[in-house]
């Protein structure tokens, strides 16, 4: 998020985030884009196909890239599946679908069409207030996320309650105690030892 500033602080308009393509990484900056493209690559193997998969829902469009020499039937009846599944997970929403595109990124084919979508999802959104919306909650969740974060680092890092969380994980840890009742117990914890320093 605050790499994303600076680009903007330094001018730039258009910013692109680039993930490692598996992983939490891309429910991350889903939370901090205006547009979330997901790359596919047809024949890819099942197994990537499979953790690809639950980024569907967060998806703003769907390309499938490399749609060149050999691969290129491969690539559009690909394609085609995804517009399928794309189609039922977002039936009800009304103001864009999330469309699947292909292109050939070596070739150049294909390409221009991907960017004009982009835009035109841009546009759409900055008409009708989707964008600010959007930003409006994603500057929330950044709030929450640092609330969450401090919170968690200034219970572990308080002196008087080191010795606490380590008993706690511990019970965790060995089944003694189930975390639900162990998170209420650190908490209260925390909180006594808070009001006793204010």
């Amino acid at each position: 998020r605050e790499a994303i500033l600076c680009c903007e602080a330094a001018g730039f308009d258009t910013i692109l985030v680039e993930t490692v393509g598996v992983g939490q990484s891309e429910l991350v900056v889903a939370d901090m884009t205006d547009f979330f493209l997901v790359l596919m690559l047809a024949g890819a193997g099942d197994g990537l196909q499979g953790i690809k998969r639950g980024l569907m829902e967060l998806a703003d469009m769907l390309v499938v890239n490399k749609a060149d020499g050999d691969m290129e039937s491969k690539a559009n009846k690909a394609a085609q599946t995804y517009r399928g599944a794309l189609g039922l997970l977002h039936a009800h929403e009304s103001t864009w679908k999330p469309p699947v595109l292909t292109c050939s990124a070596l070739h150049n084919k294909g390409v221009d069409a991907v960017w004009n979508k982009v835009q035109e999802h841009h546009d759409g959104a900055k008409d009708d207030n989707r964008l600010a919306n959007k930003r409006a909650d994603q500057e929330l969740k950044w709030l929450w996320s640092m609330v969450n974060e401090e919170l968690h680092a200034s219970l572990k890092t308080h002196p008087a309650m080191q010795t606490k969380v380590a008993e706690i994980e511990n019970a965790v840890r060995s089944g003694t105690t189930a975390p639900t009742r162990a998170a209420r117990e650190l908490l209260s914890a925390f909180y006594k030892e808070l009001a006793a320093t204010d």
